[in-house]
């Protein structure tokens, strides 16, 4: 009876090292292709961002209680997919420090990293432009979900 036992215990073992195999085959295969994966969804979200995207500031003043005014924005509605820690000075300007960062996919179809310089004067900000592959590598597959989510969510309010 213990071999019987013994036996089973030794083909579970064996095919879930198998299925970790094949899983881990598979995974390599995702992460090969997740850029061109990537770009085919913004390819196919592209069209309705104009309806579902945001008007990203691109400048404005701030007055004595921090309330911008006379504020200016990017021409291209986004939809925001992360943010990531900051780095420290916008490629554009090194005089210029990142206070915030985000990726944004804009209603061209380009994914962006959005960063923002703010002081006491005002806030400015600076469009990077980043392939699909940089976004994963910056910003990792929360990118994908977002972006995913962004057209479930679209689909969901169609539907109501």
């Amino acid at each position: 009876m213990d071999d019987i036992i013994e036996a089973g215990f030794q083909k579970l073992t064996e095919k879930i090292q198998e299925k970790e195999k094949e899983r881990e085959k598979l995974s390599e295969e995702v992460r090969k292709n997740d850029a061109e994966l990537l770009a085919r969804m913004a390819a196919l979200t592209a069209p309705i961002i104009g309806k579902i995207g945001l008007n990203m500031l691109y400048k404005g003043k701030q007055d004595s209680k921090g309330e911008l005014y006379d504020t200016a924005f990017h021409p291209n509605k986004m939809i925001v997919l992360g943010k990531t820690e900051p780095v420290k000075f916008r490629p554009d300007d090194i005089s210029k420090p990142v206070s915030d960062q985000f990726c944004v996919l804009s209603e061209d179809g380009a994914f962006y990293e959005l960063m923002y310089t703010s002081d006491q004067f005002g806030v400015d900000s600076y469009l990077n432009p980043l392939t699909p592959a940089e976004a994963i590598q910056v910003y990792g597959y929360e990118v994908m979900f977002m972006l995913y989510r962004a057209m479930r969510d679209y689909l969901k309010g169609q539907e109501d």
